[in-house]
């Protein structure tokens, strides 16, 4: 694997942590452990991007009866590669729902207009 020119951070905004202790420990494992190998530097079907959004992506775990979303966007910073989680939800089918994916979108942008007012 080729040495990551800047890490990668995995941050979780306050409703995606909420999101994550609200679950069993099984699926809170399984979600730590796909920020571990994010933040490593592997790829895998734990994190996609998703199609059709605005930079949006999902980390993803199932179970038998459910399907586990955290969503999520990149940033740069002078020193460290940011991936920052902004919510979660549980779904039944593998459909994911338009307006979850435009609230991430809203966080991520509520998020950089923020940062550019701090500079």
């Amino acid at each position: 694997m080729a040495k990551l020119k800047k890490p990668i951070k995995v941050r979780l905004l306050k409703e995606a942590e909420e999101y994550i202790l609200n679950q069993n420990e099984r699926i809170q494992k399984r979600f730590f452990l796909a920020f571990d190998k994010t933040q490593s530097g592997y790829t895998g079907s734990w994190f996609e991007k998703l199609k059709g959004s605005e930079g949006i992506y999902e980390f993803r775990q199932r179970d038998h009866q459910k399907f586990y979303r955290v969503f999520a966007f990149w940033d740069s910073e002078e020193n460290e590669t940011l991936i920052i989680a902004t919510h979660g939800f549980d779904k039944k089918s593998n459909k994911t729902p338009p307006k979850e994916i435009k609230k991430a979108e809203k966080i991520r942008k509520r998020y950089f207009n923020a940062k550019n007012e701090l500079k």
